[in-house]
């Protein structure tokens, strides 16, 4: 058992929110990463892994191309061949990676790159011509010849910074070579018979993954998934067009005994309930990522292309472009929504590029972050008008935010703070503190009194929305519930936050059953066509 002190319980709990400051997504969250979508972090997550007898590992995944339509077409979402996206590993606390997992991926037509050709036409008249979908019949698990496309990926482990360590091609157990296939998206029920088909067909691309010095198999998996990130994305975006406050006394509870007005739980809340995402996904065991430090990690995804690209004038399937010069880091995911929800405009890009150790030019975006004045300014009138009462402003008003600091660059002693500590943005995940099946996490994490969840690392069922629009507006600066018990955490007063127990939501919900809880976690994607 884990016992923390008062004021690391605090920090606990405010790091739950701060690094979720507003969602748990990263969907188009720049201006010039929303020109690749390719290369698009979606979410991030590290945590222990939760699938039984699976104790003694760590699960990250990394969700790139948001926004995916199902039935989208007939090309479907296929990662960048000149991209590298990476899973970098800090297990010191210096903010630079000790460990990097690297994904490359080719794409292909059969027979030599000409497609599956048919022949049209009477006999004295005949052509072969090649089709133009990329799939020309049913695909099963054991029958994929009907496949005019494929992808294949190979999987490189770093050691050392990822610009000048040491690296070594990982071989797919399977096969014994260093390629990796990934899975069709799902075209529809026609193709791949039904969920359950298309399950079984995505299962055959889960790899055992062999790693150097490493006694025991990692494993690997690049495919389509249901995006797992909930949001009630149009309507916060357009300035927040609902009452984001509980309008139910209890989530669920139908008896409109909330705030009068106040948005209700309701899954059509969430805007992406339709949507899927690409995947990669590894499980590795704990003792071949911790390294020498103190069993916290560090980590986060970057994906990166070459800096110079040359268009084909005649281009082709196998020559569209020519890549070159040094790799350039285009897209970056830590803490969910940093980038979208507390960066400012004018350094979005620049946060997209920039490494953890130089996360300091970014400092004043948490220790006065701009969400909770914009709220104030939304909903400031209307709130004393409902409510009958004169706030002079509804955002905290304890400056600088240290609390939120604390959980934003240095993670928490005793918990997830590494062994050094380097002011840096990144998920932290004490690997010691064991995981909690499906059934028994609290979808608010730390706050929801669950140390296996956020900020220690991140699972998909972790409600960040919800968590993130309470801490923000205050919440810390009032006793908050600990081992079943309300604890002031000391981080301000509850004068410094007048709105701080007031329960906001987005009224969009998730929990971890409506994923998967065996790897990959993530649910079987949305078919295209039924």
């Amino acid at each position: 058992m884990i016992k923390l002190s008062r004021t690391l319980v605090a920090s606990l709990v405010a790091g739950v929110m701060i690094s979720q400051v507003a969602q748990a997504s990263s969907h188009r969250e720049a201006p010039n990463i929303s020109r690749f979508p390719t290369l698009d972090s979606t979410d991030f997550y590290v945590f222990n892994s939760y699938e039984a007898g699976r104790d003694d590992y760590v699960t990250m995944i990394a969700n790139y191309i948001p926004l995916q339509d199902a039935y989208g077409g007939p090309n479907y979402f296929a990662m960048d061949p000149a991209a590298v996206y990476s899973i970098h590993i800090d297990n010191d606390g210096d903010a630079v990676e000790d460990i990097t997992f690297q994904f490359r991926f080719a794409s292909e037509l059969p027979n030599s790159n000409d497609g599956i050709q048919l022949m049209v036409g009477p006999a004295d008249n005949q052509r072969t011509v090649a089709v133009p979908l990329k799939n020309i019949g049913g695909i099963s698990a054991s029958d994929q010849g009907n496949a005019n496309f494929s992808e294949s990926y190979s999987v490189t482990l770093v050691s050392g910074p990822q610009s000048s360590g040491s690296s070594v091609a990982l071989n797919n157990s399977t096969s014994n070579t260093s390629s990796f296939a990934k899975p069709f998206d799902y075209i529809g029920n026609k193709t791949f018979g039904d969920s359950a088909g298309y399950a079984q067909y995505a299962n055959s691309f889960i790899y055992d993954l062999a790693l150097p010095d490493c006694e025991k198999m990692a494993r690997v998996f690049v495919g389509q998934r249901k995006d797992p990130f909930v949001v009630n994305l149009g309507k916060t975006f357009d300035l927040v067009n609902y009452v984001p406050v509980e309008g139910d006394s209890s989530p669920g509870a139908g008896d409109a005994g909330g705030f009068p007005g106040g948005i209700t739980q309701n899954q059509a809340n969430d805007d992406l309930e339709d949507k899927n995402v690409t995947a990669i996904a590894v499980e590795v065991p704990k003792s071949c990522v911790v390294g020498d430090g103190n069993g916290t990690i560090g980590a986060w995804t970057t994906a990166s292309l070459p800096q110079a690209r040359i268009l084909n004038p005649d281009a082709n399937f196998a020559k569209v472009e020519v890549n070159g010069g040094a790799l350039t880091q285009v897209s970056r995911l830590g803490s969910p929504l940093v980038n979208e929800l507390v960066i400012g405009l004018s350094d979005k890009d620049r946060f997209s590029t920039a490494h953890p150790t130089d996360d300091g030019q970014f400092a004043d975006y948490v220790t006065h972050p701009t969400l909770p004045e914009l709220l104030n300014i939304l909903f400031k009138d209307a709130v004393n008008a409902t409510l009958e009462t004169d706030f002079e402003t509804l955002a905290p008003t304890n400056f600088p935010r240290v609390d939120l600091v604390t959980a934003f660059l240095t993670g928490f002693a005793g918990v997830n703070q590494l062994e050094t500590v380097t002011p840096s943005e990144m998920l932290r995940l004490n690997t010691a503190i064991a995981a909690k099946s499906a059934e028994m996490q609290s979808p608010f994490g730390v706050a929801g009194d669950d140390l296996a969840g956020f900020p220690n690392g991140r699972r998909p069922g972790d409600d960040v929305v919800d968590i993130a629009l309470r801490v923000v507006m205050g919440r810390l600066c009032h006793p908050v519930p600990v081992n079943g018990a309300d604890t002031d955490l000391g981080l301000c007063t509850p004068e410094d936050a007048m709105l701080g127990t007031v329960p906001f939501t987005d009224g969009a919900p998730i929990n971890a059953n409506m994923m998967m809880s065996v790897f990959p976690y993530l649910a079987t994607p949305i078919a295209g066509s039924e």
